[in-house]
């Protein structure tokens, strides 16, 4: 509800791409939940003034691919190795505790996962790889 209120009050527009027939994935729902919202979250941030959110789900040999998507102002190329880092913010005193993207990464390493970002102005995206078991049985 949060950031669909975000979203409007913000005029972000988001486009969806979902696969179809994605295997399962064993995990802990409410962390991943975590992941996507924190993600999302700052993709909202980085487009004061509007802009558009893809989020994309897609399946890939032996993972299941999600990126978020903005085209908000990019993070700067000097602070992307620190985005990380616990306690690491650019928001203003009480808007942000910098505790979000080290919370993403320690949550898909314990998927077993692997996170991945690019960041340019107008083009920004987090991509989580997250691995899936083969069901022997199927072969799916």
């Amino acid at each position: 509800m949060i950031i669909k209120y975000k979203l409007k009050n913000k005029n972000i527009s988001i486009e969806r791409e979902f696969a179809v027939h994605l295997p399962l994935l064993i995990g802990r729902g409410s962390e991943l939940n975590q992941v996507w919202t924190n993600l999302i979250d700052n993709a909202i941030d980085a487009m004061p003034e509007g802009g558009q959110l893809k989020v994309r789900v897609k399946l890939e040999p032996g993972n299941i691919l999600v990126e978020i998507r903005d085209n908000g102002a990019g993070i700067p190329l000097a602070l992307q190795s620190r985005i990380f880092e616990p306690f690491f913010t650019t928001k203003d005193v009480g808007e942000g505790t910098g505790l979000g993207l080290d919370t993403v990464t320690r949550v898909v390493r314990q998927h077993h996962g692997n996170l991945r970002v690019e960041s340019k102005p107008g083009d920004t995206f987090f991509q989580v790889r997250l691995p899936f078991k083969q069901d022997p049985r199927t072969n799916d």
